[in-house]
């Protein structure tokens, strides 16, 4: 393995699946609805292609974690998602310990197909429920019933050793209480790990449509902060305390893919949209492919993969996303491994402050946000970077 700082954090593969049912009102992410079927066989034979050109690249990488992410994967044939698999296996050394992921969204039809999945070699799903109120289900534009997402729930904690499930919070008009009640209610099904997102209106959606015309609102600051904090709460006290910002897990049971990402290991991504990490000679560099799905199916024919972006990042941007990442989980960083990729310390005087405030913290060799510093992560990062 390639000496770099972070070389202890992992390998990973991300492929992106940007194909989805319908399109969510409040989803920023790179996901698109066609109204034909998708030629699975020719995406397929993409990836394969895609795949072959990363360990071209990165040759002798042992794959510690894959995610199938989306769009939807369990649009995807179980097939399908054997097949890629059975290429990146042959592409690099698989841990024997891997986590294999794939995100799914719980309709009836898709939760079928959950047996199909676990034969292909998937080992952990991660199901998009979002909410456990069907009138917020379908102010989010989900396409299931509350009823039909906790069926799901239950088949998968059936056929996988390990499940999550996503819930939206700080939807209109919800109070701290009902998302006390709600989140309890998730905790009795979660079993061993939730993903829990702040609803921001992100730019370009239909919901910022709305907002922007006065016919949505979203919680205000304060009543965000109280969201919040119920959420630390009702986590902490059944026994899954955040271990990143948006993140709770019993201990042991964190996602190993995400960790790769916030440690600032390495991962190749594959497919329309994806973003990697690579590490070649003393360089990493920062790869995306194309958005579109069918013009980066038509690049990968042509040209091997569909990367349309490659930056060799900078000893200080390397710091920057070191941080950024890395301050998102309780553990924190080590700041020695800030100083391997920066040549410099961390500013003592800055951190000096940060600590009196509260808002980091200081452990031997490790420097952690505070829960009193996540709701303003952003600033503590931009403090420590500057």
């Amino acid at each position: 393995m390639i000496e770099h700082p972070t070389r202890d954090a992992g390998f990973g593969v991300y492929v992106h699946w940007p194909f989805c049912a319908s399109k969510c009102p409040y989803c920023d992410f790179n996901s698109h609805v066609r109204h034909q079927p998708v030629d699975q066989e020719r995406f397929l034979a993409a990836f394969r292609q895609e795949i072959a050109h990363n360990a071209a690249r990165i040759p002798g990488r042992t794959v510690t974690s894959i995610f199938f992410g989306g769009g939807t994967p369990s649009l995807m044939k179980p097939e399908t998602v054997g097949a890629i698999l059975d290429a990146i296996g042959g592409a690099w050394a698989i841990d024997p310990g891997a986590e294999v992921t794939l995100e799914a969204n719980p309709t009836s039809v898709e939760a079928d197909r959950f047996r199909g999945y676990r034969a292909a070699g998937i080992n952990r799903v991660s199901l998009g429920v979002q909410a456990l109120n069907d009138p917020d289900l379908r102010r989010l534009g989900r396409m299931h019933s509350v009823e039909e997402a906790l069926a799901a729930v239950k088949i998968a904690a059936s056929i996988f050793e390990r499940y999550s499930f996503d819930l939206i919070y700080a939807r209109p008009n919800q109070t701290p209480e009902e998302w006390r009640a709600e989140l309890k209610q998730a905790i009795g099904h979660a079993v061993e790990h939730l993903s829990l997102y702040q609803l921001t209106i992100e730019p370009g959606t239909w919901f910022q449509r709305l907002y922007d015309a006065g016919k949505i609102t979203i919680p205000d600051e304060e009543t965000g902060r109280a969201l919040y904090d119920v959420t630390q709460e009702v986590c902490e006290a059944h026994g899954l305390p955040a271990y990143e910002i948006s993140n709770h897990a019993r201990p042991g049971a964190e996602s190993r893919h995400n960790l790769v990402y916030w440690r600032y290991g390495e991962y190749a991504g594959i497919g329309p949209g994806a973003h990697g990490r690579l590490v070649t000679g003393n360089a990493r560099l920062a790869t995306s492919t194309e958005k579109h799905p069918e013009t980066w199916l038509a690049q990968v024919e042509r040209e091997g993969h569909g990367i349309v972006e490659e930056e060799v990042l900078t000893s200080e941007a390397e710091g920057d996303e070191f941080l950024l990442m890395g301050l998102r989980l309780k553990e924190g960083i080590d700041p020695r491994r800030y100083t391997a990729f920066t040549g410099r310390e961390l500013n003592a005087r800055k951190v000096r402050h940060l600590v009196e405030d509260g808002l980091i913290r200081t452990e031997g060799n490790r420097l952690a946000v505070t829960r009193e510093g996540f709701p303003v992560l952003n600033a503590v990062i931009a403090e420590l970077a500057a």
